[in-house]
């Protein structure tokens, strides 16, 4: 038995799928937090299961099921990442940290605070008197002109 060029080449996009399909359930049980959880829950959505519809779809070739498996992907492609970011939203807003390094977000806010957790400071914080110390001194050794207030 041979396969025709339609055959194969369905096949290789089922396969295909599955394997973006167990790789993303892989994911989803060895990934740290919610965020990279979702991450491969996405992914195996939308392209696992992309692959599989169009590999279906050459299977089938121009009928009626084709139209059918159309509408199927166009409802997981449209209603797949507004899910993902909905999970995203409530989990910041539930005050869940990721726990990958970076910025930290905080969606109650709507801002995002720079925080990284590797970076350390590199300069101290001093109090209000030593600045006025220190800028008095510059003023009064001319490195630095007092300004008038008006433009320049």
């Amino acid at each position: 038995m041979t396969l025709s060029i339609p055959d194969l080449f369905s096949w290789v996009l089922l396969c295909s799928g599955s394997f973006f399909l167990v790789t993303g359930a892989l994911g989803l049980v060895r990934m740290p937090d919610v965020f990279t959880r979702m991450h491969a829950a996405s992914v195996m959505e939308t392209l696992g299961v992309g692959l599989i519809l169009v590999g279906l779809m050459v299977q089938a070739g121009f009928t009626l099921v084709t139209v059918k498996l159309i509408c199927l992907l166009l409802l997981i492609f449209f209603t797949a990442p507004v899910a993902s970011h909905s999970i995203a939203r409530a989990a910041m807003a539930d005050g869940v940290e990721p726990k990958l390094d970076g910025p930290k977000l905080d969606a109650r806010e709507g801002q995002i605070k720079p925080f990284f957790e590797r970076t350390k400071k590199l300069t101290t914080p001093i109090d209000a008197g030593e600045a006025e110390s220190a800028a008095s001194v510059l003023v009064e050794e001319g490195d630095i002109q007092p300004d008038k207030g008006g433009p320049s």
